[in-house]
């Protein structure tokens, strides 16, 4: 299983949790103060909404959440073999989920990729990295 995540920034969270249940006709797989996370079938897409009071509709971050850290491990090798850049981040807590990730470096317009699998649910952001979500 693979799919594209899209992380946006969002003014008002709950606003913005309805309107998304209704686009993709799901509800949130995942709701915290200031975040939610849509498992969205079809098409298949995580949707992450990140409450930022007046940065609502802007990117946070885009990625691709991948079965496996092996995937992880597959996709950053064959990255790194066209000449990408990358920063790895094992066992991260991000976005309420422990993960094995890394960031793709050098994007050529500012914008942060990430690829990670998802290890096990975490309550709270403690130990939160500092580029996760940010």
């Amino acid at each position: 299983m693979s799919r594209i995540q899209l992380a946006l920034n969002v003014d008002d969270l709950d606003a913005s949790i309805a309107f998304y249940s209704r686009l993709f006709d799901t509800e949130p797989a995942k709701v915290r103060p200031g975040y939610a996370n849509f498992a969205v079938t079809e098409p298949p897409l995580k949707l992450v909404l990140i409450e930022s009071p007046g940065h609502g509709g802007s990117l946070n971050h885009l990625g691709v959440e991948v079965a496996d850290t092996g995937a992880v491990d597959a996709a950053q090798t064959r990255m790194g073999g066209a000449g990408l850049a990358s920063v790895d981040e094992r066992d991260t807590t991000c976005c309420y989920a422990r993960q094995d990730k890394f960031w793709v470096e050098g994007t050529p317009d500012g914008e942060r990729w990430e690829v990670y699998t998802v290890l096990a649910d975490a309550p709270a952001t403690a130990g939160q990295t500092a580029a996760c979500c940010a």
